[in-house]
């Protein structure tokens, strides 16, 4: 990932199918900074994730402006492969939100912490994308 693009562009960039292509560089573009899996399983991997990314909305805990995503496939030393998205800031490359999906080591689907919470303990999991996505909307203090 060369360059971060706000998160606005990356949703507008996503919904137009600019990160369909199995291309490597591609994938790269679209966020991807670390992975273990197979270069061809990123494609799949960025729609599933995309298609939750693409549901944020101005007014909640991500500032589309500010913010862009990243995506990391893990390999644990002990479990199988699982991947997460982090929102960062753009000025300061900090991540500000984490969530981690299908990790074995969680008992649900999507496991969400921050950086207000110093990543410290989880502050969302739940097994609905639906769910993430409204506490993704919903400002810090609402």
């Amino acid at each position: 990932m060369d360059k971060q693009q706000p998160l606005s562009y990356w949703i507008k960039a996503y919904n137009e199918g600019k990160f369909d292509s199995k291309d490597t560089k591609v994938q790269i573009e679209a966020g991807w900074y670390d992975w273990f899996c197979k270069d061809s399983s990123l494609t799949n991997k960025t729609k599933k994730m995309g298609n939750i990314i693409k549901q944020i909305k101005p007014g909640g805990k991500v500032d589309l402006e500010t913010s862009y995503v990243w995506f990391k496939n893990n390999c644990p030393l002990n479990g199988p492969l699982y991947d997460d998205f982090r929102i960062a800031d753009i000025e300061t490359n900090n991540t500000l939100i984490l969530v981690q999906i299908d990790c074995v080591w969680n008992d649900t689907k999507y496991t969400v912490y921050e950086r207000l919470d110093g990543f410290d303990k989880p502050v969302l999991k739940t097994n609905s994308s639906r769910d993430l996505v409204k506490w993704l909307n919903k400002g810090w203090n609402k």
